[in-house]
């Protein structure tokens, strides 16, 4: 019986996976390690109900425009509950925002009103130095 020993081969062309499995694990710990057990998502502040409930809201403060429907012409305004002409709104928004730092006006809009006039209105806002304009819109049930 005869032996062969060594020279046959030559270079084999077999991949070695083992180095590369040992560097797939060393980073898949690296990585683990680095990611955070506990996901941060962003940081929202929630409104909080007054702590009085008989506390009721300033209505000095909180300045609401409305646009109401008056048939077939021209649609009527109002400034927290007070009736204005359109002509009359600018005068009136300057003198109450003259000397407010907190400039905030609400518009709150009839639902078959056109929106160029609720764009008027907000236009208006602009031109009494109002520096943000929020738009109010109807609550909407969860049932419906």
């Amino acid at each position: 019986m005869a032996m062969s020993m060594g020279g046959g081969g030559g270079y084999s062309s077999d991949i070695n996976v083992t180095p590369m499995i040992d560097i797939l694990l060393v980073l898949l710990i690296i990585f683990m390690v680095i990611v955070p057990v506990t996901p941060k998502g962003l940081d929202a502040l929630v409104p909080q109900p007054p702590k009085n409930p008989e506390q009721q809201n300033d209505n000095q403060r909180t300045i609401v425009v409305q646009i109401l429907h008056a048939g077939a012409g021209a649609p009527q305004y109002k400034i927290n509950e007070t009736s204005f002409a359109k002509a009359d709104l600018l005068p009136r928004l300057t003198e109450i925002y003259a000397n407010r730092a907190e400039r905030v006006m609400f518009v709150k809009a009839d639902d078959n009103i056109d929106f160029r006039y609720v764009a008027d209105v907000i236009d208006i806002g602009r031109a009494a130095n109002v520096d943000h304009v929020g738009l109010m819109t109807p609550k909407i049930l969860a049932g419906q």
